[in-house]
């Protein structure tokens, strides 16, 4: 068995949900390469982010997302949120990011991430003006 651990450094991206499976594939393929059965550990190290698996074709699957997650999680003057300390959209990140969570496991097959045909890797960013955000990546197998 063996391990291999990336760490990838994403951009600032503004509000939303977006398709980040290039960017992770771009930074670790040449390890990835190396294994023909194992699994791959996306880790996100934030909480007020999150990352899922889902649609990798329609952006208009996305936006539909970020619909969903503020008609579900309210923000503003009469939200029920105590935590504001980074402003009022700090509570309702960190309950979006639960609601998705802060990791993925993703099999490896030949060399190569086992996705779906339709499915992407997202990074969902639930705040209005966040900074970059840091994603660790364990590859471990044969």
């Amino acid at each position: 068995m063996k391990f291999n651990q990336h760490e990838i450094r994403m951009p600032a991206l503004k509000r939303g949900c977006h398709l980040v499976t290039d960017k992770i594939l771009r930074e670790i393929s040449g390890s990835l390469s190396q294994y023909k059965v194992g699994l791959a550990n996306v880790f996100i190290q934030h909480t007020s982010a999150s990352l899922t698996i889902n649609e990798n074709a329609d952006p208009d699957v996305r936006k539909d997302m970020e619909t969903f997650l503020n008609l579900a999680v309210p923000e503003g003057s009469k939200a029920p949120w105590v935590h504001t300390d980074e402003g009022p959209d700090d509570m309702p990140a960190h309950v979006k990011s639960s609601m998705f969570g802060a990791s993925l496991t993703i099999p490896i097959s030949q060399g190569r991430l086992a996705l779906g045909t339709w499915q992407g890797i997202w990074l969902c960013e639930h705040r209005d003006h966040a900074s970059g955000r840091n994603i660790i990546v364990t590859l471990q197998g044969e």
